[in-house]
């Protein structure tokens, strides 16, 4: 396949792993890009020398396309946007904050820019930034998630009528099935973060990879709605965080609840009690661990087979 987004990242696949906190480190994303997708760093749970080392690691590690995923309110933001242009990292997704500051100091430098959105609205802003790219992220997905809570079926077509940007679709893209889905709606590409933190490449903890697997239909739900809306299975934490809530806490409340390193507690350390596990809805799907090989050759098998059944379908 050849579109817009394997034109502009250079990749065989439209297929992008997500650059998930305490999951995506170099193992995960060299592998994804070694095997025809674009792998992220997920900068977001990296001190700034950690993100050093892993940006040395993916150089050894693959010759392919990869970039890093910044989520903008990271406290040391200006630390991390020096990294990336003096180690000549050549894509960048941006997250949860406004693209307007960093988007032309980060394309003045050669850097493809990515930013991901939840709705049409913010996808209009992205372009007026100058980004070359759209992440269209629906209410389905793991970790933080847009307030509008728009799933991600109604969102991929009124962000594709909203911009003339390419749009990569992201939130409960689980299957070739899928990705033909959100294509059909006007998508170029996916994001995919539930499939790949449960690959063994993933950084993630053994026991919260367990936990994924073993997620029933329903076993997620959005919480901590007065901070930022995050997706997280029904555990011990998830328990007190709707308690509070139900309460009718304030953001002090929640705040002083979540304190810090709740989610490396959970994901990377494998605390399922008192750990903040963030994962998305299609977490019930999932059912064995497997490698990125063996999830590329998948997706790819399953969308081929998909898109050959409506080949002579006619209404």
């Amino acid at each position: 396949m050849e579109n817009r987004i394997t034109k502009l990242f250079n990749i065989k696949y439209p297929i992008i792993q997500g650059g998930m906190v305490w999951c995506s480190g170099w193992r995960l994303a060299s592998a994804v890009s070694n095997h025809g997708g674009l792998g992220l760093l997920g900068a977001g749970s990296m001190h700034p020398e950690t993100l050093v080392e892993h940006i040395h690691k993916m150089k050894q590690a693959t010759d392919k396309p990869w970039g890093i995923n910044v989520p903008l309110l990271y406290p040391e933001i200006d630390r991390l946007i020096e990294i990336i242009i003096n180690e000549g990292v050549k894509i960048v997704f941006t997250s949860a904050g406004s693209p307007k500051k960093w988007t032309s100091l980060l394309k003045s430098h050669g850097i493809t820019v990515v930013h991901v959105v939840s709705s049409a609205l913010f996808a209009q802003k992205c372009e007026e930034a100058g980004v070359d790219a759209v992440v269209a992220e629906g209410f389905e997905a793991g970790g933080h998630n847009g307030r509008e809570e728009t799933t991600t079926l109604t969102l991929i077509p009124n962000v594709v009528e909203a911009t003339t940007l390419p749009v990569i679709a992201a939130g409960g893209i689980a299957s070739g099935k899928s990705m033909a889905a959100v294509m059909a709606l006007g998508a170029e590409g996916v994001q995919i973060g539930t499939l790949f933190a449960v690959t063994t490449e993933s950084s993630a903890h053994p026991t919260f990879k367990q936990r994924v697997l073993n997620t029933d239909e329903g076993g997620t739900m959005l919480a901590l709605k007065k901070l930022a809306p995050t997706r997280l299975i029904k555990n011990e934490f998830f328990e007190q965080v709707k308690a509070l809530e139900d309460a009718g806490a304030d953001v002090a409340q929640l705040t002083q609840l979540l304190g810090k390193g709740r989610a490396k507690k959970g994901i990377f350390e494998g605390d399922m009690v008192e750990g903040e596990l963030e994962i998305g809805q299609i977490a019930s799907m999932l059912h064995k661990e497997q490698t990125v090989a063996e999830m590329m050759q998948n997706l790819i098998t399953d969308f081929n087979d998909t898109m050959k059944r409506f080949e002579n379908v006619k209404m």
